[in-house]
């Protein structure tokens, strides 16, 4: 925690200062073009990645990267797209994986989740994914095969199919290799 309490300590005196005028901005204006809904992964970190200044992304973080199917109701994800897409109007949504997750580690290998029922619970949402991979282990083509699963179950949530059908929002998939910074862009065709 220590190290937490001096990072804030350092983005008040040595960040803040310089970008002041940004979030005097912000405190009134809210209006990010994209939506990056990534892993929950430490070591992945959007606004890093894409060189984002605050306000720029609507971030949403789920183990995996996983995008529920809609479904009316309190649902934090579903909210949280509705909310970017409806309100914000973001014209563009990424869904990021990347190398080594924990979670498509999990499935592929086929780990014991049974003291983590939660997770094991919302590792379900990925099951479209492994349907789509033809190696079984294959962690990378996993990777992959779950960015655009859960892209096709974005496009099942009415504000985002409103969206794709007047042509106002992109969808777009993308891996990020953790030990390189490479980014692939993948094809959701």
């Amino acid at each position: 925690m220590q190290d937490t309490a001096e990072g804030v300590r350092h983005f008040q005196q040595d960040v803040y200062p310089h970008k002041a005028q940004l979030f005097e901005h912000l405190a009134t204006h809210h209006k990010p073009d994209t939506l990056f809904i990534g892993c929950s992964d430490a070591r992945v970190v959007p606004e890093l990645i894409t060189s984002s200044e605050p306000g720029e992304l609507f971030v949403i973080r789920t183990a995996g990267n996983l995008v529920p199917a809609y479904h009316p109701g309190a649902d934090p994800v579903t909210a949280s797209i509705e909310y970017a897409v409806a309100a914000l109007g973001v014209t563009d949504v990424i869904v990021c994986g990347h190398s080594a997750c924990g979670a498509m580690t999990a499935l592929a290998e086929n780990h014991d989740l049974s003291a983590t029922p939660a997770v094991a619970g919302w590792l379900e949402q990925a099951d479209a994914s492994r349907a789509r991979v033809k190696t079984p282990g294959d962690v990378p083509e996993l990777v992959r095969q779950n960015v655009l699963a859960q892209l096709a179950t974005l496009a099942t949530h009415p504000s985002v199919a409103r969206g794709l059908a007047t042509r106002t929002l992109g969808l777009h998939g993308w891996v990020f290799d953790i030990p390189t910074g490479r980014v692939d862009v993948l094809d959701a065709a």
